[in-house]
């Protein structure tokens, strides 16, 4: 999840190790405010080959505050 320039949330992906703030790589750019890593090496040990286990446990440890925080200071760039 990003903040564009523009100020609007924006939801997007990266291939690699990329991310939305590489200017000359990333299709969409903005500042992130909350990201999760889908490739297996991030849920592999705990969850196996079990992807949708590990989204739903993802959103137990969202710190919503910080988030938040995160977005309120990208709106000031």
């Amino acid at each position: 999840l990003i903040v564009k320039k523009d100020g609007k949330l924006a939801i997007t992906s990266t291939p690699n190790q990329d991310n939305p703030l590489m200017t000359h790589i990333a299709k969409v750019q903005g500042t992130p405010v909350l990201g999760l890593d889908v490739w297996e090496h991030a849920y592999y040990l705990k969850h196996q080959n079990k992807r949708p286990d590990y989204i739903s446990a993802f959103w137990n440890v969202v710190n919503w505050e910080k988030v938040s925080a995160l977005y309120e200071e990208a709106l000031k760039k």
